[in-house]
């Protein structure tokens, strides 16, 4: 595939990067993906395109733009330390601002088509993903994978209002443990339109190409739910 970067107008008159990967007939639903503490790197830009190539437009907002523009950070233990300072310094609320912009900016491209837009998420991404479909009427739906932190954020379930919520967790990950998961799938039992998977024997960043904790046979299923 092959994508570009766009720009996209913020909600404060800025303008922030934007990776865009067409879908393969060249227009199709649009789809806001939602990066990793790494930035729009590689294995970012890979997923996009994996959308692509299943018939969406996807868009890839630079949400670090704010703190530093164009982060792309790999998994060395430096890149780590980097990657987790820019997190740590993250402002969520200006996050779902992004995605609010980076939808609308989706909404104007002929590559676009259609009204209802979806948010696909993982780490960082997952949780701003659940905030997204929580807070924003205009997400149809929306996938987070591995979300980070969503348990302290269960309020925000009451904005939900029946959209169509997927959540991916696994069952080693260590940034969401046993505890975390159960008040998350508690709660997501009790509100509509919410479906939650736990992938046994796999860690965090399951589904990340290449990637050390890579697991096919999970990726493969939590994609196929993905799409659904």
């Amino acid at each position: 595939m092959n994508g570009r970067y766009v720009s996209v107008n913020a909600h404060d008159g800025r303008q922030f990067q934007a990776y865009l990967a067409t879908a393969i007939g060249g227009s199709g639903p649009g789809v806001v993906l939602c990066q990793e503490i790494f930035g729009i790197n590689q294995a970012m830009r890979d997923v996009a395109d994996f959308l692509a190539e299943e018939g969406y437009s996807v868009l890839v907002p630079d949400l670090y733009w704010r703190q530093k523009p164009g982060v792309e950070l790999g998994y060395s233990e430096e890149d780590f330390q980097q990657a987790f300072g820019f997190y740590q310094a993250f402002d969520e609320n200006a996050g779902v601002d992004d995605i609010r912009a980076s939808l609308n900016a989706l909404r104007q491209l002929p590559e676009c088509t259609g009204s209802a837009q979806g948010v696909v998420g993982y780490c960082l991404g997952g949780k701003l993903a659940y905030l997204a479909a929580c807070r924003l009427p205009e997400v149809a739906c929306a996938v987070g994978y591995y979300g980070v932190g969503i348990e302290k954020a269960l309020g925000e379930l009451e904005g939900l209002q029946g959209r169509r919520l997927v959540l991916h967790a696994a069952e080693l990950d260590q940034f969401c443990p046993a505890e975390a998961r159960a008040e998350i799938f508690a709660a997501a039992l009790k509100t509509p339109g919410v479906e939650t998977y736990l992938y046994p024997g796999v860690d965090h960043a399951f589904a990340r190409p290449n990637g050390h904790h890579f697991n096919k046979p999970a990726a493969l299923m939590a994609h196929e739910r993905t799409v659904a």
